[in-house]
């Protein structure tokens, strides 16, 4: 059962490891320009020796490890360097798609603002991928990475021409209500129809790997109310 307070929402912790439930919007690490503190910083609150083993991007949302001590965040180094630690993020799309368990093999390279394709400077990188539900015009992604790559997933499912709702640094686009629901009419208030949800929708919805201790952690975190609500009108309209 998640444990909630003022700052965080921990979703499963013992000795060795915490998972955080982290919230869109939120850093993982300080950011250069200080506006709000970062998951890191909120967590070292309540945990001093508190390390990240992994970092998400500002706008994803959930399962995020971090480490109690030393040897612990060393075990997780560890893990995530020779790829042992399964991920999985649910992804809400533009466009139609039917995947099943595609193998997107893709190097990448950074670049100053967004992240590129490159075969000849890119590194390698991974990513699984499966259509697990699909609307008129939208699709629920499944992604799993086998490697750790900055926008990896984002850059993936923008080639497959899929991008992620909302991500326009990769052509997502926003999702209107007016373009799903017949006969829809801004209020006499509004003078612009806002989007459904303004966020990046995607989400670390799980991650598992063996611990310090040689136990296996399977950890799973629900979708954020905000995309519960993106598919629920989905569900309704877009069919």
């Amino acid at each position: 059962m998640a444990k909630k307070n003022q700052r965080l929402t921990i979703i499963y912790e013992d000795e060795n490891y915490l998972v955080i439930d982290k919230p869109s919007g939120v850093a993982s690490l300080d950011e250069h320009v200080f506006t709000v503190p970062s998951i890191l910083r909120l967590l070292k609150m309540d945990f001093p020796d508190a390390q990240l083993c992994h970092r998400l991007d500002k706008e994803t949302s959930g399962c995020l490890l971090a480490s109690k001590h030393n040897e612990a965040y060393r075990h997780a180094a560890i893990l995530f360097e020779k790829r042992l630690v399964e991920k999985s993020y649910t992804a809400i799309c533009n466009g139609t798609s039917s995947f099943d368990k595609l193998t997107i093999d893709l190097p990448l390279m950074t670049g100053s603002k967004r992240v590129r394709i490159s075969h000849r400077y890119g590194k390698t990188a991974q990513t699984i991928i499966s259509t697990i539900e699909q609307f008129k015009h939208f699709s629920v992604i499944e992604c799993k990475p086998l490697t750790g790559r900055t926008h990896q997933i984002r850059v993936h499912l923008s080639e497959q021409n899929n991008p992620i709702v909302n991500d326009t640094l990769y052509g997502g686009e926003a999702p209107l209500l007016s373009k799903i629901k017949h006969h829809f009419h801004l209020s006499k208030s509004e003078e612009q129809e806002s989007p459904i949800i303004e966020r990046i929708a995607l989400h670390a919805s799980g991650l598992s790997f063996d611990s310090i201790d040689g136990r296996r952690i399977e950890v799973r975190c629900p979708l954020s109310k905000e995309l519960e609500a993106l598919l629920k009108i989905l569900r309704r309209y877009d069919v």
